[in-house]
């Protein structure tokens, strides 16, 4: 039977050569390489550099700042360990506290499908028993991404007006911009679960407030903090009538500069008020950090992009992960704070 498939496609030249070109237009349509084919489909196969080998696991992270590790162990840990063993399908269960957070990885068996794992283990998280955690502690399940969901690490870098690398701007402005431009924009993008910011600083209004004043004006530091939070928030009202329109009425009370919160008003003594101002000093500042990002050398501001689990969402690959980015990372380049820079543009750093 094979010698007669061979006969038939060397005395029919035509039909072979006819066959040979649509097998090579297929693999042009489906090759993975995200060519640009002009009026030809295009349908890459699927294809992954790095092979997920990882477990069906859960992450449920919970923070609790300022605590040691033995505090987090014993009030966070164990309880909510112990909520989670019965969840269906659960291989194994395991825990990490570290200062100032709580970390527990649920493995689950390979045949359990994995956002009903995540909506089972949302249940349990709802359901625990009041008064099991510390007050103010809220547990968090981990993003909808595996061990190798790390697709794309990029720099933020300046630009002149020609194009070539410049500087001018402070780290805490490019991590504002990294903050709230550059991860919005590349959250937006299609099979993305998170898009994680490193190094900079987080910019901060800082209250450091003086005992001595505190004492000379008889005022606990609780009062402090309630006033610097009761401050910074809007207040509506009703609507009045004027001329046969309403208006609305509302309080503007969000904080938008130091004198702000400087002006806040901590108590009244002999019907004169002391402010904030009179018993601390308010500035901008840094949050503190733990770590910093690293590039060349210098340090530098940058994000790391998290896929979702690549085989849940759809058929989806990091390569079309990538393509799909493209257009997104320009969006920050008309965020301009200050300085000589004409536009902050993201720098890939990896990929895979």
């Amino acid at each position: 039977m094979l010698n007669n498939i061979i006969r038939y496609f060397l005395e029919n030249k035509l039909v072979t050569a006819l066959l040979l070109l649509g097998l090579i237009a297929w693999g042009i349509v489906t090759a993975p390489f995200g060519w640009k084919l002009g009026n030809l489909p295009s349908d890459p196969v699927p294809v992954d550099a790095i092979p997920d080998i990882g477990e069906n696991q859960q992450i449920v992270f919970t923070a609790w700042a300022g605590r040691s590790p033995q505090d987090i162990e014993d009030q966070i840990t164990y309880p909510l360990m112990t909520n989670l063993l019965g969840i269906p399908g659960v291989k194994s269960v395991r825990s990490s506290s570290i200062f100032g957070f709580s970390s527990i990885y649920i493995i689950f068996s390979e045949d359990v499908e994995f956002y009903w794992s995540r909506s089972r283990i949302l249940e349990k998280l709802n359901a625990l028993p009041s008064g099991l955690l510390p007050d103010g502690v809220q547990p968090q399940l981990g993003p909808d991404a595996t061990a190798l969901g790390q697709v794309y690490w990029y720099t933020l870098e300046g630009l002149d007006k020609d194009g070539n690398p410049t500087g001018g701007w402070d780290l805490h402005e490019i991590r504002s911009v990294q903050d709230f431009y550059v991860k919005y924009g590349l959250n937006a993008t299609e099979g993305v679960s998170e898009v994680a910011s490193i190094g900079g600083f987080v910019q901060q209004y800082q209250v450091d407030v003086n005992p001595d004043a505190l004492k000379a004006y008889n005022i606990p530091l609780n009062k402090v903090v309630d006033a610097v939070r009761k401050s910074n928030r809007d207040v509506g009202a009703k609507t009045v009538e004027i001329n046969q329109a309403e208006y609305l009425i509302r309080g503007l009370g969000y904080i938008q500069k130091i004198s702000d919160i400087e002006q806040a008003v901590v108590g009244v003594e002999n019907n004169v008020p002391i402010r904030i101002k009179d018993v601390a000093h308010v500035s901008l500042g840094p949050d503190n950090r733990r770590g910093i990002l690293d590039k060349d050398g210098a340090e530098v501001v940058g994000g790391v992009v998290v896929a979702c689990a690549l085989h849940h969402c759809g058929g989806a690959c990091n390569t079309r992960l990538l393509t799909a980015r493209e257009p997104d990372k320009h969006h920050p380049k008309q965020a301009k704070p200050r300085g000589s820079m004409d536009l902050l543009l993201p720098a890939p750093c990896l990929t895979h």
